[in-house]
């Protein structure tokens, strides 16, 4: 009789299949309030991760870190309309507090803009105070009503950069730089992730901004998903706040701004586009355990060699971990692990230990092979550094692979419909063509140019919109 799956298979059901690795590789639950989650400790992990990674590389811009309130007061909202009319289904508000009714109600923050707008306002007073540069590392609330656990949650973790610049051109290129030179060479270098750069059309882009960048990658299923954005705001905010500065000329001028961020939600998008019906499939620079190393009995000589094993890996610069836990049967830890994605498992019995080897189990390509002891210290890292490479070799021929260029509103809607993505003339789709798409449940996820790069104006000469149905 066949064994029954541990996962539901992602041909039979990709959404049951996601749900099955985020609770079996024991990512994160449901919360109590519908819509919430607790992240449990691995899949923190991989969080914390990101995090470090990300931090680095926003600090590299002269970015600096802090923060600011939870709760923000409602009237601030209020001050530029197209933003609060974007985020006003998404509100939570607290009316009472300490047992008495709040004198103005305070919004549970949706985003920042408001309230770091409102001290931007205080802090920004010559030109010399410019570029003001911030990210703040929090929590944010807006209230789902089809949460999905990472995807779309009430309340996520992320980061979120805001900064005011003196002109126009310097916002315009800083977004530009957060868009290339943060998000996606870290989400390419670290995560493996395929994401195709593009513009957002004026329907999709963040309420509020005059331009919107965005990184959208392909799932396992062919749908899209959106994994990091970065904001022209132009001077909306700053005219709504006053937040202006004295010039070298000695002239008032309004400061031009931008915002940026990305979330947990980049932790699915791990599950969904690497993932396999074995589990995830951590690429092996962002995996908080590179190499397991495991011990198949409880042999003294077996126990003492993994350790000595892992001591070796961990001087030579790799994330190990050794699981001498004996007292649970091999298959049922070897099948944890696979399911937890760690690219590398190190297995060591009795009759390795005679012969001197070990064996090799790589997740990313699958097999198994022996490998001599006292090569592994020298061995792994090129292992690891081959299976990252490929991890994002394989998203992006999938993608390819199932991008097809049309030419009408009814191929795109067969493409997007069908598992794939389609590319089609931004002219001859246009703000009609995006409505008509709009009723099949399929978006513009960007506009690229004809060469994928990405457009310099919304209505650019050809201007090449990708469009999907999406997370």
């Amino acid at each position: 009789m066949a064994k029954t799956p541990v996962l539901t298979p992602q041909a039979e059901d990709f959404p049951r299949w996601y749900q099955d690795i985020v609770n079996k590789a024991e990512l994160a639950d449901n919360g109590p309030v519908r819509g919430t989650m607790v992240i449990r400790p691995y899949g923190y992990g991989l969080w914390e991760r990101m995090q470090q990674d990300m931090d680095a590389r926003i600090k590299e811009t002269g970015t600096q870190n802090a923060y600011f309130p939870l709760l923000i007061p409602q009237s601030y909202l209020h001050k530029e309309a197209e933003h609060v009319e974007g985020f006003a289904p998404e509100l939570a508000v607290v009316t009472h507090g300490g047992g008495k009714e709040l004198e103005e109600p305070a919004v549970v923050r949706p985003t920042s803009e408001m309230i770091i707008n409102e001290y931007f306002a205080k802090w920004v007073q010559s030109y010399r105070d410019l570029p003001l540069l911030i990210n703040q590392w929090a929590n944010v609330v807006r209230w789902e009503l089809r949460p999905r656990l990472f995807l779309r949650t009430t309340e996520f973790l992320w980061q979120e950069g805001h900064t005011a610049h003196a002109t126009y051109e310097e916002a315009r290129d800083f977004a530009a730089r957060i868009h290339r030179h943060v998000y996606a060479d870290f989400m390419q270098d670290v995560l493996a992730m395929d994401v195709v750069l593009g513009r957002k059309t004026a329907k999709e882009r963040f309420a509020g901004a005059i331009n919107t960048l965005t990184l959208e990658g392909m799932m396992g299923d062919g749908k899209a998903l959106q994994l990091g954005t970065s904001h022209e705001l132009g001077q909306n905010f700053a005219r709504a706040f006053h937040t202006q500065y004295l010039s070298k000329e000695g002239k008032q001028e309004l400061v031009w701004q931008t915002s940026w961020g990305s979330t947990t939600r980049m932790i699915g998008a791990l599950v969904m586009m690497h993932g396999d019906d074995n589990g995830l499939r951590i690429p092996p620079r962002l995996a908080p355990t590179q190499v397991v190393v495991l011990a198949i009995k409880g042999d003294d000589a077996v126990l003492a060699k993994v350790h000595e094993i892992g001591g070796a890996l961990k001087a030579a610069g790799i994330r190990v971990h050794v699981d001498d836990r004996t007292d649970t049967p091999f298959g049922r830890r070897a099948v944890d692990w696979e399911l937890k994605g760690v690219p590398v498992r190190v297995e060591i019995g009795p009759r390795d230990l005679e012969n001197g080897t070990a064996m090799l189990a790589r997740r990313i390509p699958g097999g198994k092979e022996p490998v001599a002891i006292e090569a592994l210290a020298a061995l792994l890292p090129t292992v690891l550094e081959e299976d990252q490479a490929l991890l994002l070799k394989q998203a992006r021929e999938r993608r390819e692979s199932r991008t097809a260029d049309v030419t009408t509103v009814d191929e795109a809607v067969e493409a997007a419909t069908s598992g794939g993505w389609a590319r089609i003339p931004w002219a001859t789709l246009g703000e009609a063509g995006e409505a008509a798409l709009a009723e099949h449940s399929v978006s513009v996820r960007c506009l690229v140019t004809e060469d994928g790069a990405v457009p310099d104006a919304d209505d650019a000469a050809g201007n090449v919109a990708v469009v999907a149905r999406a997370y």
